[in-house]
């Protein structure tokens, strides 16, 4: 109050006001162009503050301020920067200052039931020393407390020579403005105490704290700032006031010469005994801090925070730059109260409350969950289930003891008290300390409470029945091939017999015949070869080869066939009975749920009708449900989490699967209060369960071995063979087939060469296409098959039907004229060829 006075009267007379001590933030909302502050804002040590907080890990921390304007001005910058390191404030603590020692100690101990045990000190040094006197009495100053003090209270402490009050906050920490040692520090020091102890030889503090070395630096730039504005013009303007003014106020002038020196101290800068001295908008720049620990009969430092490097052990910027600036090792070792360097947790169990109180919910079903038994005759109940056992496993992973106490969420009767919604919000309304069970972790429920990560797999799927109907196919013989595997079989029989035909039907008179003849051969031939029943005889060398590969391709090929079909109709194909959800949706079938289960929700945002939805309170009803079908009082699909739906399924394995998709959920997690500071180390907790052997042995105590059923989630795809599988060999037979054609090709058109170069020069292209393709349709006379045949039946030989004439047996020596070629010969079927039997 007496700064904003001075400062109102500097700016109406003109005079510069500056002021070493003044260091509430809320005298910048004066914007007094007049006011020059000396000192540091009490909210530049706040990022100090939050930075120490976060690098030790506190979640929490508790202000306790004096009940004034000084008190207040630093708490919104301090609440700001404990947010911003995620940091929360869940009580202020205001004491007036006339407090008595009685209500101060109501104030201690109303902190003390409190679950938060890291406290930010702000207050003038008369009313801290109380404060920490009280809070030592009554035991606040021991191991597991955190005590952290503004650059306030952390001056005039620790530059006091009464050691009393030092011993009352051992272990302490502080923030205090760094000065740097200089010649000219040291010097001066000597120099003032030779003054001090000349003129006051009775006292003996003769030491300066920051603020007086302030006052001499604030000196110095005014004395510095007079001698640049001149001398001259000290007068005040009168102001024109009547006569009849009550106050001398009202008489007070505009000094002449205030503009001047208020420039000069604008643009004043030296090295001062507190560090370089600059006036930036009227404010003096924030130089280092330096964090304290009370130890002994002083501060011992541990560290620096400055603007730029944040947390630091030194001020050296070689080694700052490979250092992390929230890690605690950028700080001494600190002795905390209680005479320990153990890192207090920042929070313990309230005194008023021994054990934490879990709400745990009760159900009728799925018991290897959670399940609670009441003990009529000993009155006691029992809590079970493997939610109970993790939560046992986890909070004997933490560093420290937890106490607790199971309590059921239930009514008079034993019957549940509300869904788990309702329990979740008893933990919002402090009725439970946390809830353990199978809480799934979704969105509206985090709006009022804090969940830990999560230790089950998460997701809601549907399951539905299982049937074969693969026996009850008619069409069953065509599902071990795709279609693409039977298109290309039937144009590959197609093409080798069209290959064999072309190759044969010249020199082969099983291939000859009139048009409808030949194609029937070619087919009946190709396809013959499926079960090798072909009676045909193939007496080119390029057929054989053809054949060769093409038997070994279709042997492959209807073996696989074989077993595949043999495995369709032997064993047993079980297929779900549905697949989609928009398909229950659109025939209106019958669905359920779990009673009490989110799950009812997103049915209805799923577009399911409320009036098809049935509940179920267990895996034997929802079996039960199953049975009757839907539409008959029962269900086609029931949608639940996947550690119910894996219980349903290791009881009902050969009856039931489960159903891609997963709608995505958080899974089960713990609950606790927003914002609780057991979060963080509950969830360290259940990652060092979960990844160890400790969560497979709690799964096969309460869900056993794995099943023995057959995979409950079987693939819905077909299972029939495909042309991937045989590709290659259709490549390799078509290939040979093709190769087959063209050496047939290249061979005919050589040796009927002539027949395009006919000596008619009248006779077009294209009747001499005609004629080659005429001679391609014609018998070969001239072959060795044609007229070994012809020299049988003249013979009364007759060969066997299935095999080509053995040169053993004869050889045929053809002769053409002198001076013919064989391609002039006459090949009609008439005349026949001079031949010399050996």
């Amino acid at each position: 109050m007496q700064a904003n006075f001075v400062i109102d009267l500097g700016e109406k007379a003109q005079v510069p006001i500056i002021s070493f001590s003044a260091t509430s933030p809320s005298l910048t909302s004066i914007r007094s162009s007049y006011f020059l502050r000396a000192t540091q804002n009490d909210s530049a040590q706040v990022n100090a503050i939050s930075a120490i907080v976060q690098a030790f890990g506190w979640r929490e921390a508790v202000p306790i301020y004096i009940d004034n304007e000084y008190g207040e001005g630093i708490i919104p910058y301090l609440t700001d920067a404990l947010q911003e390191v995620d940091a929360r404030v869940p009580y202020r603590s205001v004491i007036s200052p006339s407090a008595t020692d009685d209500q101060i100690v109501e104030e201690l101990y109303k902190l003390k039931t409190m679950q938060t045990r890291v406290f930010i000190v702000h207050m003038y040094r008369s009313l801290g020393t109380r404060l920490f006197t009280k809070a030592k009495e009554i035991g606040m100053m021991s191991e597991g407390y955190v005590w952290i003090m503004t650059d306030g209270l952390s001056v005039d402490f620790l530059s006091s020579p009464n050691h009393s009050v030092t011993d009352t906050i051992q272990g302490v920490l502080g923030i205090k403005p760094y000065v740097p040692r200089t010649k000219e520090l040291e010097y001066f020091r000597a120099r003032w105490k030779r003054k001090f102890l000349r003129d006051k030889p009775n006292k003996i503090d003769a030491e300066l704290n920051i603020y007086g070395l302030l006052a001499y630096d604030a000196t110095t730039a005014l004395a510095l700032a007079v001698e640049k504005a001149g001398t001259t013009n000290f007068g005040f303007q009168k102001a024109n006031v009547s006569s009849n003014s009550s106050t001398d106020l009202a008489t007070l002038g505009i000094s002449l010469n205030g503009p001047n020196i208020l420039r000069a101290l604008s643009t004043t800068s030296f090295k001062g005994l507190t560090g370089d001295y600059l006036f930036v908008d009227g404010q003096l720049q924030s130089p280092a801090f330096q964090i304290v620990n009370v130890n002994g009969n002083g501060g011992r430092r541990i560290g620096f925070w400055t603007p730029t490097e944040g947390l630091v052990k030194t001020l050296n910027p070689r080694i700052n730059k490979r250092m992390n600036s929230t890690a605690t090792s950028r700080v001494s070792t600190v002795i905390f109260p209680g005479d320990t360097t153990a890192v207090p947790k920042g929070w313990e169990i309230p005194t008023n409350e021994k054990k934490l109180k879990i709400g745990v919910p009760v159900k009728d079903g799925f018991s290897e969950l959670v399940a609670v038994t009441k003990d009529p005759g000993s009155n006691t109940t029992t809590f079970t289930g493997f939610c109970i056992d993790v939560f046992d496993a986890v909070v004997k992973a933490l560093p420290y003891a937890l106490p607790y106490e199971y309590i059921p969420f239930a009514n008079s009767d034993g019957e549940p008290a509300g869904t788990y919604n309702d329990l979740a919000y008893q933990v919002y309304l402090k009725n439970y300390d946390a809830v353990v069970g199978d809480i799934t972790i979704v969105y509206n429920r985090s709006l009022y409470i804090d969940y830990t990560l999560p230790f089950t797999e998460s997701g809601v799927s549907m399951i539905v029945p299982i049937a074969d109907n693969n026996s009850k196919n008619a069409w069953v013989f065509m599902k071990p091939l795709t279609w693409d595997l039977w298109v290309t079989s039937f144009l590959f029989f197609v093409f080798i017999g069209f290959a064999v035909w072309v190759i044969e039907h010249r020199i082969n008179d099983d291939f000859r015949g009139s048009a409808s003849d030949q194609a029937g051969t070619s087919f009946w031939f190709s396809f013959s070869t499926m079960v090798f029943a072909q009676r045909e005889r193939v007496v080119s060398n390029l057929s054989r080869a053809v054949i060769i590969i093409w038997c070994f391709v279709v042997l492959i090929l209807t073996q696989s066939y074989t077993a595949s079909l043999a495995s369709l109709l032997t064993v047993e194909q079980l297929q779900p009975t549905v697949t989609d959800v928009r398909e229950l949706i659109k025939k209106g079938e019958y669905v359920g749920y779990q009673k009490g289960s989110f799950v009812l929700g997103l049915l209805l945002d799923l577009g399911f009708d409320k009036s098809t939805l049935m509940v179920y309170s267990s895996a034997e009803e929802c079996h039960h449900l199953f049975s009757k079908g839907s539409g008959n009082g029962g269900i086609a699909a029931a949608f639940d989490e996947l550690a119910f739906i894996k219980l349903i399924l290791s009881r009902y394995c050969s009856k039931y699967t489960m159903i891609d998709p997963k709608f995505k959920t958080g899974g089960f997690g713990f609950v606790f209060p927003k914002g609780s500071p057991l979060v963080p180390d509950i969830s360290r907790a259940i990652l060092n369960v979960t990844e160890g052997d400790k969560m497979k042995q709690i799964e096969g105590a309460w869900f056993g071995k794995k099943s023995t059923c057959p995979d409950s989630s079987p693939s819905i795809s077909s299972n029939s063979l495909s042309l991937k599988s045989f590709w290659g060999l259709f490549l390799i037979a078509g290939l040979a087939a093709l190769l087959a054609l063209i050496i047939f090709v290249v061979m005919f058109v050589y040796r009927e060469r002539n027949v395009l170069r006919s000596s008619d020069s009248t006779a077009s292209i294209w009747s001499r296409i005609e004629n080659f393709f005429r001679i391609f349709i014609q018998r070969d006379s001239t072959s060795s098959t044609f007229r070994q045949s012809d020299l049988k039946d003249r013979n009364g030989i007759s060969l066997p039907p299935m095999c080509a004439p053995s040169p053993s047996d004869y050889s045929v020596h053809t002769e053409y004229p002198a001076n013919r070629s064989s391609a002039s010969y006459d090949s009609s079927p008439n005349r026949e060829a001079p031949q010399e039997v050996v």
